[in-house]
């Protein structure tokens, strides 16, 4: 393992480390409506990252990516579309996260990876391997666990995870620079934020100055809370493989889940043990799967 690929674990892993224990951070502003904390986030979001943009003099480089969007017509409404999906992904979440179900955005990220692979499947034309079916059938049979315990089927965690996934599929069509990408990303529905808070601001409702310092600090530092693991990602992603970067993403959900349970709370008895180690079995499947591809791979081409 060379200097960057260890470089690149240290990114990657800080990245879900930060959004392991985000949910902490959403907690300090329960007593905020999430619709106001989710315009917070995408507006300070924008905000942020276009001040690192002018600062560190990238400012023509963004405008010679947007005018470039802006020809391929069909990456540019796929950009459009992922700023959507993962604003919906953040309100799904924050939302979740404020009613007392970390465990289910756990579970939701859990799956996503599994999801992820179907999709590949479908719209990419990508072959799913023998362990990866299997893998498949245990997450569908965990789901099918808590739909039956629970009369319900887990909307909330499949809503997380269905948007991660498309969105990471619409992402990977798109070929950006991640600061630069993430600005004009949440720059798309930065107006739309800007309008509902001044909207909710001249009705009185604003919780931004009528809550106290402290929550008007917390909501504009959302915007770094947002972007900052999603740069080191993005660092981290360049210089380590695929596999290892699927291995350390179950960092995020299962710190969640270590939230939920012991800090928060929230219930986990034998059928959520039962239902949960279905899908974990999955995901170890997947992984040791990916581990011995690429092991292969690599012994192959040292021949």
């Amino acid at each position: 393992m060379d200097g960057k690929e260890k470089q690149g674990i240290i990114w990657a892993a800080a990245a879900y480390l930060l959004w392991g224990i985000l949910p902490i951070y959403w907690k300090l502003l329960g007593h905020v409506p999430s619709s106001e904390i989710l315009a917070h986030r995408i507006f300070w979001a924008f905000i942020t990252t276009m001040a690192v943009v002018l600062i560190t003099g990238q400012a023509g480089k963004l405008k010679a990516d947007f005018l470039e969007l802006w020809k391929r017509k069909k990456e540019f409404w796929s950009l459009f579309a992922a700023s959507v999906l993962v604003s919906g992904n953040w309100f799904l979440f924050i939302w979740a996260v404020n009613n007392g179900h970390i465990v289910q955005t756990s579970l939701g990220y859990y799956i996503n990876p599994l999801l992820s692979i179907l999709l590949g499947i479908i719209f990419l034309k990508e072959r799913l391997l023998a362990a990866e079916k299997v893998a498949v059938l245990l997450a569908a049979a965990g789901v099918l666990i808590i739909t039956i315990s629970f009369g319900q089927f887990p909307w909330l965690s499949f809503g997380l995870a269905m948007s991660f996934a498309f969105y990471g599929l619409l992402k990977k069509t798109i070929h950006l620079d991640a600061l630069r990408g993430l600005t004009i990303e949440t720059a798309f529905i930065a107006p739309f934020a800007a309008v509902y808070l001044a909207v909710v601001f001249a009705g009185g409702d604003s919780a931004f100055l009528h809550s106290g310092s402290k929550s008007a600090t917390l909501l504009v530092l959302s915007g770094a809370a947002t972007a900052v693991p999603l740069v080191l990602f993005a660092k981290g992603a360049q210089n380590i493989p695929l596999y290892l970067l699927g291995f350390l993403q179950y960092i995020a959900p299962t710190l969640m889940l270590f939230l939920g349970v012991i800090i928060y709370g929230e219930p986990f008895g034998l059928i959520e043990l039962i239902a949960f180690s279905f899908i974990w079995s999955g995901l170890i499947l997947v992984t040791a799967s990916k581990f011995r591809l690429m092991r292969k791979m690599r012994a192959a081409s040292a021949k």
